[in-house]
């Protein structure tokens, strides 16, 4: 007798924050491939960067979907993006983010948002640093993707006010 565990249901947001238009038809596909669904994005220009396109939508799919979604999208030339998965049972959110010039940092994340850095990273990082306080400084700061942040805040604040279009997994 076989037993069918019930699968963990979440939800999150992929944004793109910025693309060459020649990408988009590449992203809806891989997207489209992990989500088992037809997806239709609506595209806007990004004001931050000139010449390159944004768009944002919510998505539901089993728990650990948000990594799929990531790695779809993972290593293509001038694409920035963001995926989050919310906490489901079982397990934390998780939000990957992607830059050109940076690749792309996972992070755990708490109920309310903040970066979860666990207690074996911790002491690597304050092992490391011995008494430096400017490596301790770096080292959390690259836990919790501190870059990542930087760079893409101005492509964040340049989508406030658009739309978000929610996407379901099927099947």
């Amino acid at each position: 007798m076989s037993v069918v565990m019930p699968r963990v249901m979440t939800r999150g947001v992929v944004f793109i924050h910025s693309t060459p238009t020649a990408l988009c038809p590449h992203i809806a596909w891989a997207l489209e491939g992990v989500l088992d669904t037809r997806v239709s994005l609506d595209w806007t220009a990004q004001p931050a960067q000139p010449g390159t396109v944004r768009t944002e939508f919510a998505w539901t799919g089993e728990a650990g979907t948000g990594a799929l979604l990531a790695s779809a999208m993972r290593g293509w030339d001038g694409l920035r993006y963001e995926v989050v998965e919310e906490p489901s049972r079982g397990a934390d959110g998780a939000r990957w983010t992607h830059t050109p010039s940076l690749g792309i940092h996972h992070a755990r994340i708490s109920a309310n948002g903040d970066v979860m850095i666990n207690e074996d990273r911790l002491r690597a990082a304050v092992a490391e640093a011995g008494d430096n306080m400017a490596v301790l400084t770096a080292e959390l700061d690259r836990c919790l993707g501190t870059a990542w942040d930087t760079e893409l805040e101005e492509f964040r604040h340049a989508g406030d006010g658009a739309p978000v279009k929610w996407l379901h997994k099927v099947g």
